[in-house]
Formats: C-alpha cells, structure tokens, sequence
C-alpha cells in the first residue's frame, strides 16, 4: 500500500511557491499534503494531491520540473506517543526514514496521519500492520 507524492523543484525566490499554487488551483487539483525543504538557490515541494496523473501532467505542460514517488501514508492514533509507537515497530524492523511530514486527516478526528519516505516500504508496510498500524492509500484520503 503506498500513496503517489509529487516532488517539484521550485526557485527560491518571493512569489514562487505561489505560482505553483496558482497552477494547481486554477485546475482544480486538492493538495491533501505539503511539505517544503528549502535550500539557498530552490526548495524542494513535495505534496500530495487529489490526481496524480493530471497535476503531473499539468506540471510538466507549465514547466515544472517534478518527479512522482511513492510513500507511506500512515494513520496514527491522536494521542500521546502515537508517533512514538510507529517510529518503535519502524526501528525494531530496521526501516530507515529518509523524511517525514504530517497532514491533516479531515473528518477522523481520532488519528493523525503522516507521510514516511522510507527505504523498504513493503517492509514497513509488513512490520506496521503486524502490529495494529494502518496505512492509507489515495481512495481512503478521499474520504477522511
């Protein structure tokens, strides 16, 4: 189970970050997830949208340069050391995290839900629902 994020390199400078936004907005594309990592001369935007093929599309038409990836969405339950219990079962299978960001979860108020970026997601996937975790996938975001 995985979910398609689109990374897009975006200069760093005033008024960028909302060009990318106008773009998607303009089209109808629902950003679900957004995270930026920024560098001196560009930042990194990586989200999570509603249609992957169409923003993907929609981005290489406006001159964006973007690649599509797959990671792990995971709900984790809204409560002290729900983050702490994923990160344990991740560590105890010896799955590295390359990064991680949170987005909201709409309707469920009872879990939170993260984007991991690991090495082996089917490993993860496999030591997480051992464990009780679940993970989310483009159709279930549609209807949190």
């Amino acid at each position: 189970m995985s979910l398609k994020q689109i990374s897009v390199f975006v200069e760093n400078k005033p008024g960028k970050m909302q060009t990318l936004t106008n773009v998607l907005a303009e089209h109808q594309i629902d950003m679900r997830a957004l995270s930026l990592a920024e560098t001196s001369d560009f930042g990194i935007v990586r989200i999570i949208v509603d249609d992957v093929y169409a923003a993907s599309t929609l981005l290489k038409e406006e001159g964006f340069i973007h690649s599509v990836n797959k990671v792990l969405g995971v709900a984790i339950p809204d409560e002290p050391g729900g983050l702490n219990r994923v990160l344990q079962v991740l560590t105890a299978a010896q799955i590295n995290i390359e990064y991680m960001y949170a987005f909201l979860g709409g309707k469920d108020v009872s879990h939170a839900y993260m984007i991991f970026r690991v090495e082996d997601r089917k490993a993860a996937v496999t030591a997480l629902a051992a464990q009780g975790i679940r993970c989310v996938d483009h159709q279930e975001l549609e209807q949190l």
